[in-house]
């Protein structure tokens, strides 16, 4: 009975999961929480994962651990290994003037055919270009960069920086980063077709050229924990890691054609597909996964919070919000809410506000107003569900994830708004449980094959006029 952990980094907390290798049962978990914010110090990420990994029992009984984690965050490393500034994360949009540049310089074309994306404020590239612009001093230092879960990766390693927490200094070896190609396609200076970097757009965002992740196989190890770090054991063997999207992608199971909505603080569609995938509009990222394939996304920076403000606006919490939306009809009586309190990534429109179109004396009340946010919300996924088709997925079923998925009502309102069959697994942490499979990979060689147990199959009938009645309104 071989035991493996998945560790899973995410922007607001780090779990852990460790499994059962032979049957993916779930033996013990961890968490801590992160910091909020949209620039965070690693080293909060850090002190995480060993207060994660201590409430999870440790891993003195583990024999490979591997490690999902949020993408884009740009973490700058001077020659000594230490880090120049706190990361810029993913929702961190101030360099999206720094993405139009890059657009203008290279073609909006040219950099989805040589990255598979057209940059958006999330991605490190532009923060890198920002970092030049605003804070030279600090780009002139740089000799890596890596992302969130390659640094956490390197510091399980035992290459941290001299006199950080954890044990004594040693080495840094910046050339002993290792990532995923997962991960590595979400920072526009790298080809997910070729599986190599861009070299030429890393210096026109930084200035120069720096140190980068070597990009493991899905099988790949990064190495084995050396006993340096306190709290960790020597002899584990680390996974290559991946970006949080592919980390889920693997704990669902995917394969071709299975599409995942997942419904977090963000909202986020994706697939995995044969072929990589080049949208020159920008809508849909061109991502690798982390097993060998590709993972066209589209994301919504409105998700669940939506959720949230109006359950605040009306008082109530989630489940009392689906009561009243289920207690309304298809299409909220003509309400329609263009969710877009903080502006918008699919579509990219950052300076968007939400909009509450078709009220009517018979519409204003609380019930059309609950339905009207969920399904607002759906709808926005629903397009990205159709901006991941026209680049050729043939999507067969859609897995709804993340923790507004559980609610009932949107689960029932997704089977109306989305016109293929869903499944909602029972709750997990499923990024972690896709960090823990590659971890079993990386021991085996094999990639585990575990069930995903399934909570629900919605099977209420597609409502088309639902989509048609939001998309109208948006529209004009």
């Amino acid at each position: 009975m071989p035991l493996v952990a998945g560790i899973d980094s995410s922007t607001q907390s780090c779990k852990v999961v460790v499994r059962d290798l032979d049957d993916g049962r779930i033996v013990r978990t961890g968490r801590a929480a992160h910091p909020l914010g949209t620039e965070v110090d690693p080293e909060h990420w850090w002190r995480a994962l060993l207060e994660a990994v201590a409430a999870a029992g440790g891993l003195e009984d583990v024999a490979a651990v591997s490690i999902a984690g949020q993408q884009h965050g740009m973490v700058a490393l001077d020659a000594a290994g230490e880090t120049i500034r706190p990361a810029l994360l993913w929702h961190d949009t101030r360099s999206a003037p720094q993405a139009l540049a890059l657009i203008e310089e290279f073609g909006a074309a040219e950099l989805a055919r040589r990255t598979g994306s057209v940059p958006v404020a999330s991605f490190t590239a532009t923060k890198l270009r920002w970092l030049r612009e605003h804070e030279p001093e600090h780009a002139a230092r740089v000799a890596a960069v890596a992302l969130p879960h390659d640094w956490l990766t390197w510091r399980l390693l035992g290459r941290r920086a001299p006199g950080a927490a954890g044990g004594a200094a040693v080495d840094t070896g910046l050339e002993a980063l290792r990532t995923d190609r997962s991960d590595a396609s979400g920072t526009s200076y790298f080809d997910p077709r070729r599986d190599e970097y861009d070299r030429e757009l890393l210096t026109a965002s930084l200035g120069h050229d720096a140190i980068l992740p070597r990009v493991l196989g899905p099988s790949e190890a990064a190495g084995e924990t050396d006993g340096a770090v306190a709290g960790i054991p020597s002899g584990i063997l680390v996974g290559a890691g991946a970006g949080d999207n592919a980390g889920a992608a693997l704990g669902l199971g995917l394969r071709t054609g299975d599409v995942a909505v997942s419904i977090g603080t963000s909202g986020t569609v994706f697939a995995v597909t044969d072929a990589p995938t080049a949208d020159a509009s920008g809508a849909v990222a061109g991502f690798a996964d982390a097993s060998g394939h590709h993972l066209p996304l589209a994301a919504t920076l409105n998700a669940a919070r939506v959720l949230d403000a109006i359950s605040g606006l009306l008082g109530v919490d989630h489940d009392e919000l689906g009561r009243l939306a289920l207690a309304s009809e298809p299409g909220a009586a003509g309400a329609v809410l263009q969710p877009y309190f903080e502006g918008e990534r699919t579509p990219n429109r950052p300076d968007a506000t939400a909009t509450l179109f078709g009220l009517t004396l018979a519409s204003t009340t609380r019930e059309h107003l609950a339905r009207a946010a969920i399904e607002g919300m759906l709808c926005g996924l629903a397009d990205g569900l159709d901006a991941v088709r026209a680049q050729g997925v043939e999507a067969r079923q859609v897995s709804l994830i993340g923790g507004a998925a559980q609610n009932r009502a949107v689960a029932a309102i997704a089977a109306q708004v989305l016109d293929l069959p869903i499944a909602v697994p029972v709750p997990g942490e499923v990024v972690a449980a896709g960090a823990s499979v590659q971890a079993g990979w990386a021991l085996t060689g094999s990639r585990p094959v575990w069930p995903v147990e399934i909570a629900d199959r919605p099977d209420a009938a597609h409502e088309p006029r639902i989509l048609e009645q939001y998309r109208a309104r948006v529209a004009g």
